[in-house]
């Protein structure tokens, strides 16, 4: 096995995505966290949408949602998920496989409490993946919220966090002629230890 080098070195995939990440926040015009989160429902149908990442943890991936909503139900079902971090500036991406859990205690109670009140409020108001009669009363939703609720709201019970531990984790770079760098990163188990392996374009 060749030896890794460059932007592709080093022993831990975590470290590196987190590396990865910084160098895009400086690049990327927007959301430089957007992560194209794939799903499947119960018939086994694909099913992908843009959401945040919010955090690159030690051995795990983190964003937030209402469980509720479509990929909150197909998460809580099938328990899998894979995402996408794809970087137009950097010519990067990242791939993510892996199992998901939910994160529903104090770090999401904290991410919470960090984001605006607005967006607070927004959280109870929407029955996301729902259907909408208008943009009128989903306003007349947030308004009965926030008077519900008042300045301070705590988190919705049915809105959190999703883990996802990887069993692979793939890094791209783009390469002339359509010869890119590709790195597989892969495990058995949480506590085994990583194969990488290069990867044909």
């Amino acid at each position: 096995m060749e030896r890794r080098k460059g932007i592709f070195a080093g022993d831990d995939p975590f470290a590196l995505a987190r590396e990865w990440l910084a160098e895009a926040v400086v690049t990327e015009p927007n959301d430089p966290n957007a992560i194209a989160l794939a799903t499947s429902d119960a018939d086994g149908l694909p099913d992908v949408r843009m959401v945040l990442l919010k955090e690159i943890e030690d051995n795990a991936f983190v964003f937030y949602t209402n469980y509720d909503s479509a990929k909150g139900q197909q998460l809580a079902a099938n328990g899998q998920a894979a995402f996408v971090m794809h970087w137009k500036s950097l010519r990067r991406q990242i791939r993510v496989r892996g199992t998901v859990a939910r994160e529903e205690g104090a770090q999401a109670d904290a991410y919470y409490a960090s984001r605006s009140l607005q967006s607070r409020l927004g959280a109870w108001a929407s029955r996301q993946s729902g259907p909408l009669e208008s943009r009128t009363a989903l306003m007349a939703d947030v308004a009965k919220v926030t008077a519900r609720q008042g300045a301070n709201p705590a988190r919705p019970p049915f809105w959190g966090g999703f883990r996802i531990t990887p069993s692979q984790i793939e890094f791209w770079a783009d390469g002339a002629f359509r010869l890119h760098d590709r790195f597989r990163w892969q495990r058995d188990g949480v506590g085994a230890d990583w194969v990488v392996q290069r990867l044909n374009p």
